[in-house]
Formats: C-alpha cells, sequence, structure tokens
C-alpha cells in the first residue's frame, strides 16, 4: 500500500494526531519532500507491547507516504530512566541486556514498516554517542539552553515531585533534546514524533536545534491508546498485552482485541489497522449484536499484523469453536499455582473426573492447549502459560479459559 496523499491528512483522519508544532509548515514539508523522522524507544523489556503499537503503525504508514523512519532505542537514556508518567524510579539495565532486547524489537518491527529499500528504516542507539559524552562539555553547549524553572513546570517531572525527582532523571530532557540534534546532525532528522506524554521532551529537543543551529524542526504527537472511560489499553488482570507471542500467545492476543467494548471498537479500527475508514464506518454502523462482526474483523486483522496471516487464521478459528459462533458465553476457571502438570490441570477444571481418564483422552489425541495438541502426559505449563492464562480444550466441544491463581 502506497500513499499519495499528504500524511499529516491521513493521520488526522484516522484520529491519530494530538498536538503539532508550526503545523502549515510541517504539512507543508511533508507534502514535497521525503523527511527523515524518529519515535524513540525504552528497551526496558525483550518485547513490545501493546502500547507501542500506536507508534508502529504510525511509522509504518508515514514510511507508505514516503518518510523516512529512524526508530531510536534509548540505550543511553535508559540507563537513566524516563520519568514521564512515573512515581518510582526505573530499574537500570545491562549493555547485554539492552542489545538483546534492541534485536527483539527489530524483528518486531518488521512487520510494520521495512528496513530494506526505499526510505529503509533505520535502527539507532542513543548510547553510541551519549555514552561518550563530556560532562563539563554537554553541560556548557546543551544546559545553557535550558531553564530550570520551566523545566519544573513540564508535566513529565510533575507526578515525580511529590516522591522526589532524582537529578539522575532531571537530565532525562536534555538528553532527549540532545538525541534530537544529533539525529538532526548525522541523519537530516527534521521531526520527532511521540505520544502525547512526551509533548514536553519533544518541545524541547525542537526548540534546542533551533537555538543551536537556527534551523526548522519539528514535533507532532500523538493521542494515547485508551478507552471510552480514559484507561489505558494494553493491559489485563495478567499484565501487558505483547507482541511476542512466547508472552501472549496469538490466540489471547485474538481474544484481547475480540473483547474490545463497542464503544472502542471503531476507534481502533482506525488506529490500529489498514482498513479503509468507508469500510470501518460500514462495519461499526449499528450499535447492536452486529458490533460482534466488527469486534472479530478488529481482531482478526491485529492479529494478521503482528502474527502472520496463518496464526491469525488459527486463532480465529479457535474463537469460533471456543465460543460457539462467536458469543461470549466461554466458561472459565482458575486453578492453583502448583497445579501445572497436565493431568492435575484437566481434573482440576472439571474436563476429567480422574488422571486415568486424563491420560487417555490425550492418548486419543483428544486434549489442547491453546493451539498445540497435547500427546504427552508429563506436559507442564508454562511460565507464559501462567502467567497469562491459557485455553483448555477437551475434544471438539468442551473449551475452557483457565487463570492461574
Amino acid at each position: 500500500m502506497e500513499i499519495t496523499r499528504n500524511i499529516m491528512d491521513v493521520l488526522r483522519e484516522r484520529g491519530f494526531i494530538k498536538q503539532v508544532v508550526r503545523e502549515e509548515e510541517l504539512y507543508k514539508l511533508l507534502g514535497s519532500e521525503s523527511v527523515p523522522f524518529y519515535i524513540g524507544f525504552d528497551p526496558t523489556a525483550d518485547s513490545l507491547h501493546v502500547g507501542h503499537f500506536m507508534q508502529l503503525m504510525v511509522m509504518s504508514y508515514m514510511q507508505k507516504a514516503g518518510h523516512k523512519p529512524i526508530v531510536l532505542i534509548g540505550g543511553g537514556t535508559g540507563k537513566i530512566g524516563d520519568p514521564s508518567g512515573r512515581t518510582d524510579m526505573r530499574q537500570m539495565m545491562t549493555d547485554e541486556t539492552i542489545r538483546h532486547n534492541c534485536d527483539c524489537f527489530k524483528q518486531q518491527m518488521s512487520k510494520f514498516f521495512s528496513f530494506e529499500g526505499e526510505n529503509a528504516a533505520l535502527m539507532v542507539n542513543n548510547a553510541d554517542w551519549l555514552d561518550g559524552l563530556n560532562y563539563i562539555k554537554f553541560i556548557r553547549d546543551i544546559g545553557a539552553h535550558f531553564s530550570v524553572n520551566q523545566m519544573l513546570t513540564a508535566e513529565c517531572f510533575k507526578s515525580r515531585m511529590e516522591k522526589g525527582l532524582s537529578f539522575l532523571e532531571f537530565n532525562y530532557m536534555l538528553m532527549q533534546a540532545y538525541d534530537f540534534l544529533h539525529l538532526f546532525e548525522t541523519y537530516g532528522c527534521k521531526l520527532e514524533c511521540g505520544g502525547d506524554d512526551q509533548w514536553s521532551n519533544i518541545l524541547a529537543g525542537a526548540d534546542l536545534i533551533r537555538r543551536k543551529k537556527s534551523s526548522d524542526a519539528y514535533a507532532m504527537t500523538f493521542t494515547l491508546l485508551t478507552t471510552s472511560e480514559g484507561k489505558k489499553m494494553g493491559k489485563t488482570q495478567k499484565g501487558a498485552v505483547w507482541l511476542d507471542p512466547n508472552k501472549t500467545s496469538p490466540y489471547e492476543f485474538y481474544q484481547y482485541w475480540r473483547n474490545t467494548a463497542d464503544a472502542d471498537v471503531e476507534k481502533c479500527m482506525k488506529l490500529l489497522t489498514y482498513l479503509p475508514l468507508d469500510e470501518i464506518e460500514e462495519l461499526c454502523r449499528y450499535q447492536d449484536e452486529r458490533m460482534n462482526a466488527a469486534k472479530a474483523r478488529l481482531a482478526y486483522e491485529l492479529t494478521k499484523i503482528v502474527h502472520g496471516e496463518e496464526q491469525a487464521e488459527l486463532a480465529q478459528k479457535q474463537a469460533l469453536a471456543a465460543f460457539g459462533g462467536g458469543g461470549d458465553d466461554m466458561p472459565t476457571k482458575s486453578i492453583s499455582a502448583d497445579c501445572v502438570n497436565i493431568l492435575d490441570v484437566m481434573v482440576a477444571v472439571g474436563a476429567c473426573k480422574s488422571k486415568s481418564e486424563a491420560r487417555n483422552l490425550i492418548a486419543g489425541g483428544g486434549v489442547r492447549v491453546d493451539e498445540e495438541k497435547i500427546d504427552d502426559i508429563s506436559y507442564n505449563l508454562t511460565d507464559a502459560q501462567k502467567s497469562n492464562g491459557f485455553v483448555l480444550h477437551k475434544g471438539k466441544k468442551m473449551h475452557v479459559k483457565v487463570s492461574v491463581e
């Protein structure tokens, strides 16, 4: 899919854009040339999660419109920790952990945009230029352009002020601003994008470039992925909804979106899929039981983007089988944490009256855990299944959603 219209029109129509610096100028720039832009990601885990989905889709749309994505991995700033939205201080990571997380990110991001060909995405690690900084020189060259009084009014610091904002974290805004300056000087990057909770940090970078280089630099933030009630999406009782299939299985991922509230379906379709707007409007036209078809389509499209068409179709088939055609009446069971062997699990959820009956079922090929057929009676639940729950299938008629206490 190639986008020939101005990308700001596309992003605005789909509901992405929240705030823009020098909007008219940026609109003309994006409509007249290929613009290198960047979004930063903190490598705090070995997988991206649903909270990153918006940024990944923006980078995908931007690349399809002819612009060059730069993925900035915060290997240097990650050693400090972004105070935005935090009430505590982040744990510091080793270089080895950061490198591993970067490799995982790149593999997942490749499903959204390309690191090859025309306007190939570029991944950089700010540790490459931050680790070797001379502190005195940095404070003289960069710190001189920042007002402490103005910094303290930034939203990203307010949540940390009550419990105490460390000087370590106070440096984060300067570091992120310097990232923008470095990318501007090295790659001609003229635009920084991010979630609206990053507005203060992004503004600081654009302002630093104008002060240091007397050049134009732009900032654009996007609405956060929240429900109609204002709660962040991508969280369950078991924790984050990950893009890594070993942390959140394709079936669980599908089911998360299949259970989206009616009021949020249209917004999620616009922000998180490539479906045309007129098709989305038609799918969401009726606010009644017909919304179930829209939810199923949303779940399928997102699972296809993240896990591929084959896994999306498999998850869809499993859901249809488990829910008897799409209803939300799948039985749920809870088991104790020490119940890890498949025989014990089957007895605990009432799928079998005894272990011997469970053995016979497994021998006959009638037992599956999520998408995996169980053929070994010594099978034990994985850590991901214990953390996120799973679906136990007995034959074609019994399907139980199981959580581990």
